[in-house]
C-alpha cells in the first residue's frame, strides 16, 4: 500500500500513476484481507506490471536504476509465478555472485554435493511458495520478541519490493511490550566507512529489537554499501 506514495514523492508517479498503482494495491489489500492468499500473489504480480507500465519500468530492488526492456512484460502463455520469477530471481543470479557462491564458498563449506548448485532450487521454491508471499507473519516477530530473540530489521533506501514505509509500518503493528519504548527513542546516525563524516545509517535499538536504516542502498545492501552492511553486521553480533 505504500508503493504508490512513496514512487510519488520520489518523482517517479505523477497524479494518474498514483491512483493506478494505489488502485491495483488496493485489490492485494481485499484479497489478503479475505485470505485469498494465492490470488493475493497474483494480484501482487499485476500491481508490479501496473508500476511497471507507469514509471518506464524502475527496478523494484533499486528505483535509482531501470529494468531492461525485455523484464517489463510477460511473454505469451507465461503466467504470473514465472512472471514473479523472472522479475524476483534473476536479478538476484548476478555472474559475480553465482561465481562467488559457487567457487570460493562452496569450497570454504566443504559439505556441498557435487549436483547441487547455489540458486538452482530457486524457482522451485519461488513456485512452490506462491500462496505464502502475501501470508501475514507480524505474529511470528512477535513471538520472537516475546522469546527473547535478538531480532533486527533493516532497510534500504532505495528498496521499493520491500520499501522503509512499509517496514515501519508492520513495525508499529507488533504486540511487543517493548515497542512503546522503541517508539519513543530518537534514532543515532552512523558515519559511512568508506566515507567519514558522511552519514550512512541511521540505527535504533531497544532491548532485543534493532532497525536500521541504510541510505544509497536498494535491496541488496552489501552490493550496494558493503562498508556499511558490514559495520552494520558487526554492531548486531556485538562485534563493534
Amino acid at each position: 500500500m505504500t508503493w504508490g506514495p512513496y514512487l510519488y514523492t520520489t518523482s517517479l508517479l505523477d497524479d494518474y500513476g498514483l491512483a493506478d498503482v494505489s488502485n491495483a494495491a488496493e485489490k492485494v489489500k481485499q484479497a489478503v484481507e479475505q485470505q485469498q492468499f494465492l490470488k493475493a500473489t497474483e494480484l501482487w504480480s499485476i500491481t508490479e506490471t501496473v508500476v511497471e507500465q507507469n514509471t518506464n519500468g524502475v527496478n523494484f530492488y533499486n528505483i535509482l536504476t531501470q529494468e531492461p526492456d525485455d523484464k517489463l512484460a510477460s511473454s505469451a502463455g507465461e503466467n504470473f509465478i514465472s512472471l514473479q520469477a523472472r522479475r524476483h530471481i534473476h536479478p538476484l543470479h548476478k555472474q559475480s555472485l553465482s561465481e562467488l557462491m559457487n567457487g570460493p564458498i562452496r569450497k570454504k563449506l566443504a559439505i556441498i554435493p557435487q549436483n547441487v548448485t547455489w540458486g538452482g532450487q530457486a524457482e522451485k521454491v519461488f513456485s512452490n511458495m506462491a500462496g505464502d508471499f502475501m501470508r501475514p507473519v507480524v505474529d511470528i516477530v512477535d513471538q520472537l520478541l516475546m522469546a527473547g530473540v535478538n531480532v533486527t530489521v533493516y532497510n534500504g533506501q532505495l528498496d521499493l519490493i520491500v520499501d522503509t514505509m512499509g517496514q515501519e509500518l508492520w513495525v508499529k503493528q507488533l504486540k511487543w511490550d517493548g515497542l512503546h519504548s522503541f517508539t519513543q527513542q530518537r534514532w543515532t546516525p552512523l558515519d559511512d566507512p568508506a566515507a567519514p563524516g558522511v552519514t550512512g545509517a541511521f540505527y535504533k535499538t531497544y532491548k532485543n529489537f534493532g532497525f536500521y536504516w541504510i541510505l544509497k542502498a536498494g535491496h541488496m545492501i552489501p552490493s550496494d554499501q558493503g562498508p556499511m552492511a558490514l559495520q552494520m553486521l558487526k554492531m548486531i553480533t556485538q562485534q563493534d
